[in-house]
């Protein structure tokens, strides 16, 4: 079991028992949780009444709140609609409320304007984001959208956001595996309506996972690349990173990146497929003494695509 994994399964029972209504406890994650949920006349009245009643009882189950996650969300219809945005609740009860209230919007479904509109609206930081903390979009969708979804998701995928994808529908599997983060067996789901409460743990869980990266991890793993997130360990003010990647197999081929102090990741490209990289992330503080972190991540075959479905990575 991966070391996250573990991390991830520990939160959620402690949560369980700490209860919704207590609040998030002192140790909860940090991190902005976007929803974004199909309210196009695609969908009919029954389907969004499921799809809410979904999202409330996810949230309810989420440490929401000041000091830990902060939710928002858009409609997706003809124009992007902002239901609430980042900061407006500062409790859980408030946002499962907000969510429960909410109204179809009908018209379209143009899914690719409501993610730009995410992107310089929400995700941004002179909108407000909050900067050093993860990002998550859970996507509610019933298979289609009447504009092209890829480039903008890939913008905000760039940005560092992990995307989970929730599809209702019939939907195709290449474009939607392609619009979730990868791997696509955690961050995909096909779901019936009436059975969305199946998935509301596992997905909790994922959600925690990608909130709470207290260790050195990977994503996005393809056959020539991934990308690598930490916990923000440093300010621009107090040092900065130094980032170290090797194969396993050539230790002495090292390929280094220094990054200023409020980094919080980095996306390594060029790399040979179905290979084992060792990577180092060394935080030189002018402040305190910081341990290195390691990890161990093996590239996907080329047979696999560019896509990961499964991938193996390891913590040192």
């Amino acid at each position: 079991m991966l070391p996250w994994t573990v991390l991830g399964l520990a939160l959620s029972l402690r949560l369980a028992r700490s209860g919704a209504e207590r609040g998030p406890p002192a140790s909860a994650p940090q991190g902005d949780l976007l929803f974004l949920l199909d309210s196009s006349a695609s969908v009919s009245h029954y389907e969004f009444s499921r799809v809410r009643e979904f999202l409330g009882r996810l949230a309810a189950l989420l440490p929401l709140g000041p000091g830990a996650l902060r939710a928002s969300l858009v409609h997706v219809g003809s124009r992007p609609h902002t239901e609430f945005p980042f900061g407006q609740h500062s409790s859980g009860s408030a946002i499962q409320d907000a969510i429960r209230a909410a109204a179809q919007r009908m018209g379209d479904t143009n899914t690719g304007l409501a993610l730009a509109y995410a992107k310089e609206q929400l995700f941004a930081k002179a909108a407000g984001a909050r900067p050093g903390v993860p990002k998550v979009l859970v996507w509610v969708t019933d298979g289609g959208s009447s504009d092209p979804v890829g480039p903008p998701m890939q913008e905000l995928k760039d940005l560092g956001v992990t995307v989970f994808v929730v599809s209702t529908g019939r939907g195709n599997l290449l474009e939607l595996s392609a619009a979730a983060s990868a791997p696509a067996e955690k961050h995909l789901h096909f779901v019936d309506v009436d059975d969305l409460h199946i998935i509301t743990q596992a997905l909790r869980g994922s959600i925690l996972d990608a909130m709470w990266p207290h260790q050195l991890r990977a994503s996005e793993v393809t056959s020539s690349g991934f990308r690598l997130a930490w916990p923000p360990l440093l300010t621009a003010d107090s040092g900065y990173y130094l980032l170290e990647l090797a194969p396993s197999a050539e230790p002495g081929t090292a390929r280094r990146q220094q990054l200023p102090g409020n980094a919080t990741g980095w996306a390594w490209a060029g790399l040979d497929p179905d290979t084992d990289y060792d990577v180092a992330l060394v935080p030189e503080s002018n402040v305190r003494l910081l341990r290195p972190q390691h990890l161990r991540v093996r590239t996907l075959p080329v047979s696999l695509g560019k896509r990961c479905l499964s991938c193996l990575v390891a913590s040192t």
